[in-house]
């Protein structure tokens, strides 16, 4: 695999999805859960992928409840409770792993290509570090943040 366009992964219902539909576009892959203190995240998720998306920007969300148990539901409960509670529009993928041996491919693909090397010392790199340190302030620092 040379980049994440290569990946197919699950939609909500189980249907193979290629990300190579994605291609081109500026892509934010995220895990996500629904019942643990990032939760409230989806607001400013939603806001961006409103003010972005015509922009070539899309958010690909993949819910995991490999953390404690904080994403509860099958793939429909946990889509009707994002969009009823935060209104949310983005792209929402079928229930994965994101750890270990059971870690979805893409995943584990993320987690040992591209290794976070830092948010930089631009403008970008200055909101990205504030909006990570908002909850945990060594967020940042965190070999779990993966770019591609």
């Amino acid at each position: 695999m040379k980049s994440v366009y290569d990946f197919n992964v699950k939609d909500r219902q189980g249907n193979e999805v290629s990300l190579s539909q994605y291609q081109g576009k500026v892509l934010l892959i995220v895990n996500t859960a629904t019942g643990c203190g990032f939760t409230p995240h989806y607001d400013p998720l939603e806001a961006m992928y409103k003010e972005m998306k015509d922009k070539g920007f899309e958010i690909l969300d993949f819910p995991c409840n490999q953390f404690a148990d904080q994403a509860p539901g099958d793939n429909e409960e946990i889509h009707a409770f994002c969009t009823m509670k935060f209104g949310t529009d983005f792209p929402r993928f079928a229930k994965i792993d994101v750890n270990g041996e059971t870690a979805d491919p893409l995943f584990a693909y993320l987690a040992t290509e591209k290794p976070f090397v830092g948010f930089g010392k631009g403008v970008k790199g200055f909101f990205l570090k504030k909006f990570a340190d908002m909850n945990n302030k060594k967020y940042g620092d965190k070999a779990y943040i993966k770019w591609n």
